[in-house]
């Protein structure tokens, strides 16, 4: 993912890696990508990569909450998928029809890729984009 970051942002001075703290999260081999990026990213004209997780215990702050949330909403409570593959499918089917939308309708995908979150989806220290209901 990060490649392809630096791929469409080329044009940026620097790019910003967040996520939450869970410990699934943590990557060696990530951590270990962006230092040798990082070495040579100013003489082949690439943005910088800076990580920046969340604090501990601090989900709610995790704007890609609400979008999880809501897709969860959409597709996971209350269904009754025959098999893991057909679970999978919708998962994939809900990703892919979002993505062509905005890749269709770039400047005006904020009401097709962004809708059914808890809250609206933006930085702001009251936000609680975790759905309390998720475990």
């Amino acid at each position: 993912m990060a490649t392809a970051l630096v791929a469409q942002y080329g044009s940026a001075s620097k790019l910003y890696l967040s996520w939450d703290a869970a410990s699934w999260h943590m990557s060696k081999k990530l951590n270990a990508f962006v230092e040798d990026h990082n070495k040579t990213a100013a003489s082949r004209h690439e943005p910088v990569l800076e990580l920046a997780p969340l604090p501990a215990s601090a989900q709610f702050l995790n704007v890609i909450e609400s979008v999880f949330s809501g897709m969860a909403r959409s597709i996971i409570h209350g269904s009754d998928y025959e098999s893991k593959a057909a679970a999978q499918s919708a998962m994939d089917s809900h990703f892919k029809a979002r993505n062509e939308h905005f890749q269709a309708h770039p400047q005006r995908a904020g009401k097709k890729i962004w809708g059914k979150e808890r809250v609206a989806a933006d930085f702001n220290e009251s936000n609680n984009c975790k759905d309390p209901a998720y475990r």
